[in-house]
């Protein structure tokens, strides 16, 4: 007989799976050894007012699992003389399209214009330490994609699009904790994820599939409004029928050479902000009402939302014991983002708190066209820069003096490397945008008390959350309705936001090409 039950556990039970089985034979009121076998299924922290933990379980009762719990990757047939697909980009839509397409029999082959995800450690060594940028190779640009590097954080909504599970199982059978699986909120971890991505990138080349790095494209090749194609900025011709491009949603060079080859583009809504950090210990002690949240709780995260002037105003990508870090991926630009180990075990939390951005807003500034979006944002960007001594140190201003409009006479300690400068963030963002992240501030203060507060430090700016830019698509086919065999995908193409909605769109798009439902 099987069972599915929730149980509460302290802090202390919830990750002691010995004591599982004891405390639900209790619940159901049967000898221990009746049960042969507990599922974790979920995971989750309830703190609404004394800290636990919920844990849904699978409960066999007289019987065995009737299955080997060990994940492991497919056995891939070999591609090496089977039909070739191109696809443009490493990142989880690029790469999880990859191994879909090598389980339908055809070959992928991979440009990427960055490193891959080793080499590209050095790159960012060096951008944390304030010292180069390398336009190629940097928290955006690289093996894995933006998630690598900056913190790989796994939940999303899209489950209405594709199976959330299939996509943690592969990172599972890839090297991921199985913890993955059954937290509400899963996360890998900076530290952990370069593994990861290098042992799929193994899978893809082992079953046939080709993994190049250092190679930018630059151009499709169409004939015929079809895709034959693609070159790259030494000139080369790389030839396939069917083309998907997963390039992120910081390539802009891409949408410079779709717009000349007269691909469509549109302008698209996306949100921009600041990045906001606190003592972690602080945030511990407001979301679990204790002093100190002791050994057996994780730093602790929060998610808040309000709406300002008909906007939404959210936090975005928070990053409990974590670190803020410069995600540029151009001269003359300030861009930050945060990130978290897998033991989150900084001294301090950062989050995103980003304002919806509408055509109305782009419109103010007499920007049209299908770059309108991308340039208000850039042009956030590159006032940052300025503002900060045209260095990668980063604007900054206390919370409290942000809200007086004031500039901060001395800022705290702060886990950006490169380092902050005392500026006025009020003349860095639109009044659009400053006037309702202060109404937000005060909103989420009365949500988590003390959150405003002279110890929190903004830092500017957060304005990589999403495209600005969409690629249309065919809602049927996932082609461009413009040329054959070309399939724009994931956050870049504007059709994603983050690391498994990527994932999801790449599969979907490879699903495509073979010419399966999706």
């Amino acid at each position: 007989m099987r069972k599915e039950l929730e149980i509460k556990l302290t802090p202390a039970e919830a990750f002691d799976p010995t004591r599982w089985k004891l405390i639900v034979a209790n619940l159901l009121r049967i000898p221990a050894g009746r049960i042969y076998h507990l599922r974790p299924i979920k995971r989750s922290i309830d703190a609404r007012h004394k800290v636990f933990y919920r844990l849904k379980v699978e409960v066999f009762i007289g019987e065995h699992l009737p299955f080997s719990e060990k994940i492991s990757a497919p056995v891939y047939p070999d591609v090496r003389n089977r039909t070739p697909v191109i696809i443009v980009g490493a990142g989880p839509a690029g790469l999880f399209a990859a191994l879909t397409l090598l389980g339908h029999g055809y070959k992928p082959v991979i440009f990427e214009r960055g490193k891959d995800v080793k080499a590209r450690k050095f790159d960012i060594s060096m951008l944390n330490r304030g010292e180069k940028l390398n336009p190629d190779s940097n928290y955006c640009f690289g093996e894995g994609g933006a998630g690598t590097y900056s913190d790989g954080k796994l939940y999303t909504r899209s489950t209405k699009r594709g199976n959330v599970t299939d996509i943690l199982n592969t990172l599972v059978a890839h090297g991921a904790s199985e913890d993955i699986l059954i937290d509400a909120h899963p996360h890998i971890g900076t530290d952990k994820l370069p593994g990861i991505i290098a042992s799929i990138r193994r899978s893809i080349i082992e079953s046939g599939g080709e993994v190049h790095f250092n190679i930018k494209v630059t151009g499709l090749i169409i004939k015929n409004d079809k895709v034959k194609g693609v070159t790259d900025d030494s000139g080369n011709e790389f030839r396939a029928e069917s083309v998907i491009l997963a390039t992120g949603h910081s390539a802009r060079d891409v949408f410079e050479f779709l717009h000349k080859q007269g691909i469509a583009l549109e302008a698209k809504p996306f949100a921009l902000g600041v990045r906001i950090e606190h003592p972690q210990q602080l945030i511990d002690s407001i979301q679990y009402h204790l002093p100190e949240r002791g050994p057996h709780l994780p730093a602790a995260t929060y998610n808040l939302v309000t709406q300002v002037g008909g906007r939404g105003v959210f936090s975005f990508c928070m990053c409990p014991g974590g670190i803020i870090v410069p995600a540029a991926t151009g001269p003359d630009e300030t861009v930050v983002n945060g990130m978290s180990n897998s033991k989150r075990n900084s001294a301090y939390a950062n989050s995103g708190i980003a304002v919806a951005i509408e055509p109305e807003d782009w419109k103010q500034f007499e920007a049209s066209g299908p770059f309108a979006a991308l340039e208000l944002q850039q042009s956030i960007e590159r006032k940052a820069w300025d503002a900060a001594g045209n260095s990668l140190k980063a604007p900054a201003q206390r919370l409290s003096d942000f809200i007086e409009n004031r500039v901060s006479a001395s800022l705290p300690e702060s886990s950006y490397n490169p380092g902050l400068v005392s500026v006025s963030l009020n003349e860095i963002l639109p009044d659009f945008l400053s006037s309702r992240l202060k109404q937000a501030f005060a909103d989420f203060d009365a949500k988590m008390r003390g959150y405003l507060t002279s110890e929190a430090v903004l830092v500017g700016v957060e304005s990589r959350t999403s495209s600005p830019v969409r690629i249309p698509r065919n809602n049927e086919t996932l082609q461009s309705p413009q040329v054959g065999g070309f399939y724009p995908c994931g956050e870049g193409a504007g059709y994603a936001g983050g690391i498994v909605s990527s994932a999801i769109d790449g599969v979907r798009c490879a699903l495509a090409v073979a010419g399966k439902p999706t």
